[in-house]
């Protein structure tokens, strides 16, 4: 199987990894998985204001918790779903990497967008 991977298989692996990653660690639809693991605590930042943060319980929190962390299981996951049940697999990772291309896309296009206002305020 691995010798049949052609290099857009393997990217659209990736964006499926990173969007998969990505649903597990900051969307909001997941955030019930995430809950029953974190806890809120205040906190002060360097200027003295208190903040309520959300950390992990656990080290399984962590994980739901922690991009990287969470980044390497995403890979495993899809890559073992990928190796061992192609037909099931192929079909999301297809979806998951059109929605990691434009979730890429969208940062850059809100990010020029932010500079083009930022310019415009600053030539005024």
């Amino acid at each position: 199987m691995l010798e049949q991977l052609d290099w857009m298989t393997y990217l659209m692996i990736i964006l499926a990894s990173y969007r998969f990653t990505h649903l597990i660690v900051f969307d909001k639809i997941t955030e019930f998985i995430r809950e029953p693991f974190l806890k809120r605590k205040k906190i002060k930042d360097d200027y003295g204001l208190e903040k309520v943060k959300k950390v992990p319980t656990s080290k399984f929190g962590y994980l739901l918790n922690c991009y990287w962390c969470a980044g390497v299981w995403s890979a495993i996951f899809i890559a073992i779903g990928y190796l061992l049940i192609p037909n099931i697999a192929l079909p999301v990772i297809f979806v998951l990497s059109i929605a990691g291309a434009q979730a890429i896309l969208e940062t850059f296009v809100g990010v020029g967008t932010k500079l083009v206002d930022y310019l415009k305020r600053e030539s005024q």
